[in-house]
């Protein structure tokens, strides 16, 4: 092994151990704190098992041999598990045991070659797997579905999340969700190298990973801030509830009170003005449950609450953008006045809702607002 990499791998080890145990030492620990934790202390073994092995090390130490393979099956179950937990889904003993199944399941598979004596194992190990040809074949093949299947699970655990806080937030520029797709982008770089056999380009991508991820992950709490994570917990928890006891459509009937109560307050209390108005907040103010808002909105609408809510933002600046009093004011400022906490959030629901920028339809409209 050449030096320099050989230095690069022990110092991805030490970052390894050193992030897991930086991690576990934060006074205030949640579930997503713990996940990485034990994520990273599995990266740090991987890269020493990988260290010892491509380093004539399996002569010292033959019965280690095999037991290398189990751990890319763990690193998909981890990063999946994580992002369930920083997006409000804590996964419980269920998901545990269903994601590492694979894992139990691939040992079972190595079995038989596992119970060899180390040194028939290092003879198998040196004569590059020589006899247990299907063997290896099952294994590369399984560790490839393995990385394609939990980046996807990933990805739509993001995509689930993104749609449901558009269901219960007006705003969610608040809450950033980049450090998810760092993850899974670099597992998924990782897992193309694993498809190309390149052990070397493999372990040096696992180096620069640990790297990001422990700056990351140390430095953030995760993905979300905390308000918004009790926020989502407390709407899945209320939708467990409600299920329990409704599990029909509330009528029309009873929709189209909802949506009675809610245009009227929308009209003459202007709730959508509140930037940080969320679903629960109008359901409590409505005296509805979360979903019944939700689905009213869903029904009548044809849209999320986020889109609902900005829709009218979008309407509440066009009025004042036209009055006459209202022409000393800046855009931005007349923005935030209608209920928009960004500059960038503003634009995009302008566009998308009137199909030009906000400063191309004042044009239109011979209004002139810096």
């Amino acid at each position: 092994m050449d030096f320099d990499l050989g230095i690069l791998y022990w110092a991805g080890i030490f970052i390894a151990f050193f992030s897991s145990f930086l991690i576990l030492g934060k006074r205030e620990k949640k579930t997503q704190d713990f996940l990485l934790a034990i994520w990273f202390l599995i990266i740090g073994v991987h890269l020493i098992f990988f260290v010892l092995l491509r380093s004539d090390g399996y002569l010292k130490y033959p019965y280690l041999i095999g037991y290398e393979l189990l751990f890319p099956f763990m690193h998909g179950p981890m990063l999946y598990l994580y992002i369930l937990s920083v997006t409000g889904r804590n996964p419980g003993k269920k998901n545990w045991l269903l994601n590492w199944i694979p894992v139990l399941m691939i040992y079972m598979i190595l079995f038989q070659f596992l119970m060899l004596s180390p040194q028939n194992r290092m003879v198998v190990y040196q004569n590059k797997g020589r006899g247990y040809e299907v063997l290896s074949d099952v294994i590369k093949v399984l560790m490839n579905v393995s990385g394609v299947l939990y980046v996807s699970l990933c990805l739509f655990a993001i995509k689930k999340y993104k749609r449901k806080i558009s269901d219960q937030y007006s705003n969610t520029e608040k809450i950033n969700l980049n450090w998810s797709y760092y993850l899974i982008t670099g597992i998924a770089l990782i897992w193309i190298a694993v498809i190309m056999r390149n052990d070397i380009l493999i372990f040096s991508m696992v180096v620069l990973f640990i790297l990001v991820a422990a700056y990351f992950g140390i430095s953030r709490v995760g993905i979300l801030d905390l308000p918004v994570t009790v926020g989502i917990e407390a709407e899945t928890k209320a939708e467990n509830e409600f299920v329990k006891y409704q599990k029909n459509s509330p009528g029309d009937e009873v929709i189209q009170t909802v949506y009675e109560k809610l245009v009227e307050r929308m009209a003459h209390e202007k709730l959508y003005k509140d930037s940080e108005l969320n679903l629960n907040h109008v359901a409590e103010l409505l005296d509805v449950h979360p979903n019944i808002l939700s689905q009213t909105i869903n029904s009548v609408e044809n849209k999320n609450f986020y889109d609902y809510i900005n829709r009218h933002r979008v309407e509440e600046f066009k009025r004042i953008a036209s009055l006459p009093e209202n022409q000393k004011y800046t855009i931005l400022s007349l923005a935030f006045e209608s209920g928009f906490n960004s500059k960038t959030s503003f634009n995009r629901n302008f566009k998308k809702y009137m199909n030009c920028s906000p400063r191309e339809f004042l044009k239109s409209q011979n209004l002139n607002l810096e």
